[in-house]
């Protein structure tokens, strides 16, 4: 080109003409690759790009390859936060926005942190894009503001124990606050509720009180449970050992009404020989009396305490005989003295 330049100073006229044909056809291969470039336009797969004619909506770009006409039709681009500025193909994929630690205060006056995640998933390009300047800021601030109207009218216990409710609540909001604007919220997740070291630590101790408190009923229920058991376990062996008693008294005074039964029957069938073995002989009761009393003295003699005087079995009838022996004697004298009293005195000699 310098060389071209000093031909053309020097007055060449050969030059100029090749050289004005270069620069011809430079023009036009720059010109064509940028009616190309604003020609040919290549979407990727799950997202879409909007046409606009002269300033005007025209249609929607699919994924693929899309023709345009140049200088007429132009991408819209869109500048949201947290995206690259000037994007021009909106993805339709299910996306998840992480906030940050938002403060938030209880119905009870607690200040507490609380961060999220919110998927949510565009399903009309046309109005996430003409519907809202900043869809994402939107959706940001619209959780913000949501979860302190949900959790400002609950307790901090209720917000530490209803997580799910919370969710459900916030997600209701926003599906029907992003609906106008193409987009589906398709879920809310609270992860993390972080209240005051304060009030943290009265919790922990509360918490802490509340465990002693139910191992104290549980201890103490156990324990009447226990007595309740034993105390059945008692009754049923009481029961138990009462019915045994009873059947055992029972079998033995069977057994001994039997075992008597038996002792009569063996006495009278010994007393039945004994008699029909003495009828010749003497009398068998004087016989069975005899037995009877030395087996008692015999009984007697076998106590330590017991003074005994042994006599003989004669010594009855000796002493029946003596009694009827001094009855007579008795009659006799008696009889005499009556007889004395009756006789006149004796007369005196003079």
């Amino acid at each position: 080109m310098p060389f071209a330049i000093a031909l053309f100073l020097q007055g060449d006229t050969g030059v100029l003409p090749a050289f004005l044909g270069i620069f011809f056809l430079f023009f036009i291969g720059i010109v064509l690759l940028v009616i190309a470039a604003k020609t040919i336009r290549i979407v990727p797969q799950a997202s879409v790009m909007l046409i606009e004619r002269l300033g005007r909506f025209n249609r929607v770009a699919a994924s693929g390859l899309n023709i345009l006409t140049p200088f007429l039709d132009k991408p819209r681009a869109v500048y949201w936060t947290n995206t690259r500025p000037g994007l021009t193909s909106i993805d339709l994929r299910e996306q998840f926005l992480d906030l940050p630690p938002q403060p938030v205060i209880t119905r009870d006056n607690v200040t507490i942190h609380v961060d999220s995640v919110v998927y949510w998933q565009v399903t009309d390009p046309v109005k996430a894009v003409y519907e809202m300047n900043d869809l994402v800021g939107g959706i940001v601030q619209l959780t913000i503001t949501g979860m302190r109207a949900v959790m400002g009218d609950m307790d901090l216990d209720h917000t530490l124990s209803q997580r799910d409710q919370i969710n459900g609540k916030l997600r209701l909001i926003l599906d029907e606050a992003t609906d106008k604007w193409g987009v589906k919220v398709t879920r809310v997740d609270v992860k993390n509720i972080n209240p005051p070291d304060d009030v943290r630590i009265t919790m922990e101790k509360q918490m802490t009180a509340e465990r002693t408190r139910r191992a104290l009923v549980l201890q103490a229920e156990g324990e009447r449970q226990a007595a309740i058991t034993r105390a059945e376990g008692e009754k049923q062996a009481a029961v138990t050992r009462a019915e045994g008693e009873k059947q055992s008294a029972i079998l033995a005074a069977e057994g001994a009404a039997q075992a008597r039964l038996r002792n009569a029957e063996a006495e009278a069938q010994a007393i039945g020989q004994v008699a029909s073995a003495m009828q010749d002989h003497g009398n068998p009761a004087q016989y069975l009396i005899t037995t009877r009393y030395i087996e008692s003295l015999r009984d007697m003699t076998k106590s330590n305490n017991a003074k005994v005087i042994f006599m003989p079995v004669e010594t009855s009838s000796m002493l029946a005989s003596v009694g009827a022996m001094t009855e007579m004697i008795s009659e006799t004298v008696g009889k005499h003295s009556s007889d004395d009293s009756q006789q006149p005195p004796p007369r005196q000699l003079r």
